[in-house]
């Protein structure tokens, strides 16, 4: 029921993942991020519990792929759950369960792992690496390249309703988190758009938080910088 791709930055160290789903709000229980730690992407049958202690063991030097197996052996029901990671290294893991539904496949490639299940196709999965690894720019710019270049390949068998982007970088709350929690159509194409607002604003977001004096206003009533 969803595809998703978790990777990093080698030049700033943000993490981020890109994921999409015919699930409702696919992001308020699928992707976990933690900054100079890692990304866990928990799907199929989702246990929201599996990204926050695979990043605990990540943030204890455990290798993505142990992170993994400890966490999932120590909850059972393995054979039901889909799980991508990434730590702040660029070390990937993927797991697919016995009872993964559907086409699923899983693949890393450089800096980025991603995987699916009731996909259309399994180059769905491949069309998501070869674009990261081929795309520049921002590393939110290229997630949204990889998540779109899975839709072009066929994405999930059936049509998809809901997206959703985060992104770590050096602070302890994301730089981006955005999500489209139902759309009856073309939710990824809603989650660029929503990209294209909040991209110029988001350093502004940042300063605003870190130095208010410093921030610009927005215009809205009270705000009379």
């Amino acid at each position: 029921m969803t595809f998703s791709i978790a990777a990093r930055c080698a030049e700033t160290g943000q993490l981020g993942i890109a994921i999409s789903s015919s699930s409702i709000a696919v992001g308020a229980r699928c992707p976990w991020l933690r900054a100079g730690v890692g990304a866990v992407s928990s799907q199929n049958i989702t246990l929201p519990a599996l990204g926050p202690q695979i990043l605990a063991r990540l943030e204890q030097a455990s290798p993505p792929v142990q992170a993994i197996k400890e966490v999932l052996f120590s909850q059972g029901y393995s054979e039901y759950r889909q799980v991508l990671a990434i730590d702040a290294g660029g070390n990937t893991a993927f797991f697919s369960g016995e009872k993964t539904l559907g086409t699923h496949r899983g693949v890393a490639g450089k800096d980025c792992v991603a995987g699916g299940n009731m996909l259309r196709t399994p180059k769905v999965v491949d069309a998501m690496v070869k674009a990261f690894e081929d795309a520049s720019g921002l590393l939110a710019e290229r997630l949204l390249v990889a998540l779109q270049a899975g839709l072009a390949e066929g994405g999930e068998a059936g049509p998809v309703h809901s997206a959703a982007l985060k992104v770590v970088g050096d602070l302890v709350w994301p730089v981006v988190d955005l999500r489209v929690d139902w759309a009856d159509n073309d939710p990824i194409g809603e989650l660029q758009r929503l990209w294209r607002s909040y991209e110029p604003q988001m350093d502004d977001y940042i300063l605003r938080a870190i130095d208010p004096s410093l921030a610009p206003g927005y215009g809205v009533p009270g705000d009379e910088r």
